[in-house]
């Protein structure tokens, strides 16, 4: 399914691209927060195809109290016991947030019937129902967007390994890491059944290209800020107020336990 991207991005162009799309990004949480908008983006795909460091860009530069990221773990013993929707929908935004999904009610499509951790019968009933859901949501005014991370065979294997080799990953790599790169055609086919069901006109997903860490990026954040009408709110520019009168303050003659300088 992955597209064949051909020339690598340079990191100049891509850090000005990114600058810009950031700058964007800013003027969109503004917007948001202004007008009350509610807004759900779901981070779906193969592992290691780039999810993570895209979220990681929008992040970077956005304020916390508007972009929220929930990457939830295992269900504890209680919610197992919960409606499977239940603990996503608490979840959900209130006017001017943006919750952001790094994985999400998919799994139940996807992960949960390759490993087992579904039956037959929960997983039915999902795919039957939650297009309905979706478009209830969508009813109340909630902007929802899907992104799909798709990546190569080769490429996945690739840094796969090199998330074995360089200590710095080692956290990046789960035992469901492993198991996505043995049953990649498990993955495959519960992916094809799930766009199947689920790519709707009302609620579609979008499919990024994630051969390319850079260029996935970019397109992912560039279609996002297409993705919701907003306009640049005008603010005066402000002026830094001059520093106050000393008034005879004197720093005292203190044993800082300053941190040593070692680099």
């Amino acid at each position: 399914m992955s597209k064949k991207t051909s020339n690598k991005l340079s990191t100049k162009i891509y850090n000005e691209e990114l600058y810009k799309l950031q700058v964007e990004l800013c003027k969109l949480q503004e917007w948001v927060v202004a007008e009350g908008l509610r807004v759900i983006v779901l981070f779906e795909g193969r592992d290691a195809a780039g999810k993570g460091g895209t979220i990681k860009r929008i992040l970077d530069r956005t304020s916390p109290r508007v972009f929220q990221v929930n990457a939830l773990p295992t269900p504890n013993p209680r919610e197992k016991t919960e409606t499977y929707l239940q603990r996503y929908i608490t979840r959900f935004p209130a006017a001017g947030e943006i919750i952001l999904f790094d994985r999400s009610w998919y799994n139940r499509a996807n992960v949960e019937p390759v490993m087992g951790f579904c039956t037959k019968k929960q997983y039915k009933r999902f795919i039957n129902n939650i297009s309905n859901f979706e478009e209830t949501i969508i009813q109340d005014g909630i902007l929802l967007i899907k992104y799909w991370f798709d990546v190569g065979m080769e490429e996945q294997s690739k840094r796969f390994k090199a998330r074995i080799s360089d200590p710095r990953k080692h956290w990046k790599l789960s035992p469901m890491d492993l198991e996505s790169h043995r049953r990649w055609y498990d993955y495959s086919r519960s992916k094809d059944q799930m766009f199947q069901a689920t790519d709707t006109n009302i609620s579609p997903w979008h499919v990024i290209d994630g051969n390319d860490k850079k260029r996935a990026r970019l397109n992912c954040i560039s279609h996002f800020l297409s993705q919701v009408p907003y306009k640049e709110i005008k603010k005066e520019i402000p002026i830094l107020p001059p520093r106050q009168d000393s008034d005879g303050y004197k720093e005292p003659n203190y044993a800082y336990k300053w941190v040593p300088t070692n680099i």
